[in-house]
């Protein structure tokens, strides 16, 4: 055997028993530190959050942030911020005394929370006055405010009153929203269109677009009867009685048309007791009886 051929076979085997090296691509290499930076960074900020929250919720439930408000604004109020007397603008009709009792009691509240005679501003709440006076009937909207350097502003806008009505023997004021403003006596009553039935409250609207498409009638009617939740009986000063279809465009329609007849042959004050219009293109009347006058005369006998 040659030289030659043993150091070729020697280096053979040394090549063959060599380990083969692992290598790992760069972009992953790089890649590890920084996800696991990352991760870790996650994880603390998880863990910071939920620190927060028991926190917030350990706040929360000593009543803490509470607390420090109560106590910020009795600072306020001690260093000259309280309610010194308030002022009440925009009442026309509704009874003041209803305003004052929740003013004076919301004031009353606030002053016992910071234990001082008058109530610091910032403890007085403005919505929950404003609340409450948006429960009665009159008020449409309040403003509440405070105007420096000690003084509270009950602005309060009122509901315009459109009609009355009686139902159930009861007689009250309404808006054209059918909201009940104020009871009335009878012997107050304004000189204000009477609907009367149950529900009629609702119509004002349905009523008033009526009347304002037939302006001759407008004047002399006398009031209004919301029948059956379905349609009107239109009673006048001079005694008659209108039975109008239902629905507004039927209504509209034939009380046009009996607007057409009056003006041409004067049906309103002739003593007629009452028109009926709800069969479409008729009009039934009925005629007052004379006192004693049977409701039908008697058979004619022959003698």
């Amino acid at each position: 055997m040659s030289a030659s051929h043993v150091r070729s076979g020697g280096s053979g085997r040394t090549k063959a028993n060599k380990p083969a090296k692992v290598t790992v691509p760069k972009k992953i290499a790089k890649r590890l530190p920084v996800d696991q930076a990352r991760a870790n960074k996650v994880a603390g900020l998880v863990f910071g959050a939920f620190v927060l929250a028991i926190g917030f919720v350990v706040l929360v439930a000593l009543d803490i942030p509470a607390k420090a408000e109560r106590a910020a604004a009795t600072a306020v109020g001690r260093a000259g911020f309280t309610v010194g007397g308030y002022q009440i603008v925009g009442i026309n009709h509704m009874n003041r005394g209803l305003v004052d009792a929740v003013v004076t009691e919301e004031l009353r509240r606030a002053a016992a929370e910071a234990g001082s005679e008058r109530a610091p501003q910032a403890l007085v709440d403005v919505s929950e006055i404003r609340r409450r006076l948006l429960n009665y009937g009159w008020v449409k909207d309040a403003r509440v405010s405070h105007r420096l350097p000690d003084t509270l502003v009950i602005d309060i806008v009122e509901r315009r009153p459109a009609a009355l009505w009686q139902s159930e023997g009861r007689l009250a004021l309404i808006d054209r929203e059918g909201v009940v403003l104020d009871r009335v006596p009878i012997d107050k009553m304004p000189d204000l269109p009477l609907l009367i039935g149950p529900g009629a409250n609702g119509q004002e609207q349905h009523l008033s677009r009526l009347m304002a498409a037939v302006p001759t009638l407008k004047p002399q009617l006398a009031s209004a009867t919301w029948v059956g939740g379905r349609r009107w009986d239109l009673n006048f000063q001079s005694g008659e009685t209108i039975a109008l279809p239902e629905g507004e465009d039927s209504a509209k329609a034939a009380l046009t048309r009996f607007t057409r007849l009056d003006k041409d042959t004067g049906l309103l004050g002739r003593g007629i007791v009452r028109f009926d219009l709800r069969v479409p293109g008729k009009m039934i009347v009925r005629l007052p009886r004379a006192p004693g006058e049977p409701l039908q005369p008697p058979p004619h006998q022959e003698g």
